[in-house]
């Protein structure tokens, strides 16, 4: 039996580690994950997706703020691992535990060299990307820099926003190691070097990024808003006070960049630099979030064809 520890903090991570805790070849000796944090309006401290896995499981969690030079990480390197397997852990794993293992691979959420860091999927939407993928990856120093074992891709559809693609990648990336780590085990599957000139990143996401431009195209406003749903949300300005939006269509019609165009009862047409966006789910600021219809029956009311977000 391999054991392992196991590093990863959102639900695309315990996806993973759940499809490892289901084989019987492997055993986790330890979770290594995000410390809990304070989330939403009311500020409510919560574990991570990983977390409530391993404490289901009765599996040792570490929650280090920083895993290099703590104690946690002492004890880790002292549990004899032999190997790790990471997923979305969102910290760099010092060279010295590296070194204590016989492996150390990674599911990223990208078809390596392109996309290495942070936020691969809000990427690949906003950029209007095809298809998105995984890659497992060997772990080196350098970010999402180490040696290929497996890759799966998959499109991205119309209808995907970073929430759907998150889901479907978790799963692919879950398959993909279970059915290609026996084989980099046992030396049959011989890991490839990337190509390091062709190599693109994915930071985490900037506040800056979150403000919507309207006076890029439809299409690319359009990919922003999917790429940024369900987090961290992208905003406008309505009356000079911040204005999310969740979901559009794109749609018909033309008109100055952020210029109300058509409204109904039940819909909003807005202008950007090259068509139209029919905005489906927003949230005001203040409310929560909610379908256009209710907005047009409350607060927005008062809007009118010729009012502009972005203002």
């Amino acid at each position: 039996m391999t054991t392992l520890l196991f590093m990863g903090t959102p639900q695309f991570s315990a996806t993973v580690l759940k499809g490892l805790l289901e084989e019987s070849n492997y055993e986790i000796l330890a979770v290594v994950t995000q410390p809990d944090r304070a989330v939403g309006r009311k500020k409510e401290i919560k574990m991570t997706p990983v977390k409530e896995l391993a404490l289901e499981h009765n599996l040792p969690v570490y929650q280090p703020e920083k895993l290099s030079g703590s104690q946690e990480l002492e004890e880790l390197m002292c549990l004899g691992a032999d190997g790790i397997v990471t997923a979305a852990f969102g910290q760099f794993l010092p060279t010295k535990l590296l070194d204590s293992v016989s492996f150390a691979v990674n599911v990223h959420a990208s078809l390596l060299p392109k996309y290495r860091g942070g936020a691969p999927i809000h990427y690949a939407i906003m950029n209007g990307d095809k298809e998105a993928g995984v890659t497992i990856m060997e772990m080196v120093k350098e970010m999402d820099a180490g040696d290929m074992v497996a890759k799966a891709s998959t499109p991205i559809l119309a209808t995907d926003n970073v929430g759907t693609l998150f889901e479907k990648l978790a799963v692919i990336g879950r398959d993909l190691l279970l059915d290609s780590l026996p084989a980099y085990l046992s030396g049959e599957l011989k890991p490839i070097p990337q190509d390091h000139s062709q190599a693109t990143f994915s930071p985490n996401i900037s506040p800056e990024q979150e403000k919507l431009d309207w006076t890029r195209s439809a299409q690319e406003v359009f990919n922003h808003i999917r790429g940024m749903n369900p987090w961290p949300v992208v905003h406008t300005f309505l009356d000079g006070q911040r204005f999310k939006i969740y979901e559009a269509d794109l749609a018909e019609g033309n008109g100055q960049p952020g210029e109300i165009i058509a409204k109904t009862k039940k819909s909003l047409l807005v202008a950007t630099g090259q068509g139209a966006l029919s905005l489906t789910v927003v949230q005001p600021a203040g409310k929560p979030k909610m379908p256009i219809s209710d907005f047009l029956n409350g607060v927005g009311r008062a809007l009118e064809v010729g009012d502009g977000f972005g203002r």
